[in-house]
């Protein structure tokens, strides 16, 4: 069961020692939990088998990632680039709804405002819509995008720090 007290999570920066962890997360979030909203060719195309093949590590340790970590595993992770950009943000389908990426969210605006930047933007999946909006994001447009051949809804978000 999921721990659902904070005092218990550790955010962290990247380790190139979580590159298969968080590949697996990645993988098996888009596969169980973005599931409920694309169907089952969206998902692998989102995240195909050979997706380990990516280099996780090169791509993670390029951005300010941040890790959850909660007794040793990791629960979530999410990629600030330099530009307020937030590229990956994924929590284990064991830890949805637990305040782990609120609390990685949280990291990531303290790296934004110690950054200097005044806004952070982001496009979200049709999943994660309604926590970017719970935590102020706004939609600035539904996109619609094509990835290794399939077409996926997603929207352009942004919020002023």
């Amino acid at each position: 069961m999921p721990q659902r007290s904070s005092s218990k999570t550790l955010i962290r920066l990247f380790r190139p020692q979580d590159t298969d962890s968080i590949a697996q997360l990645f993988h098996q979030t888009v596969h169980q939990i973005n599931r409920r909203d694309y169907s089952s060719n969206q998902c692998l195309a989102w995240s195909p088998t050979d997706i380990y093949f990516r280099d996780w590590a090169k791509i993670c340790a390029s951005r300010y990632t941040f890790v959850a970590e909660i007794e040793g595993a990791i629960a979530g992770f999410g990629e600030l680039e330099a530009n307020g950009h937030i590229h990956c943000f994924y929590c284990h389908k064991d830890y949805q709804r637990c305040g782990v990426g609120s609390q990685i969210y949280r990291a990531i605006k303290e790296k934004a405002i110690e950054l200097g930047l005044q806004r952070l933007f982001t496009e979200a999946s049709i999943t994660a819509k309604p926590f970017f909006q719970h935590l102020g994001f706004v939609v600035i447009t539904e996109q619609q995008v094509v990835c290794r051949g399939e077409n996926f809804t997603n929207y352009a978000m942004e919020k002023f720090l």
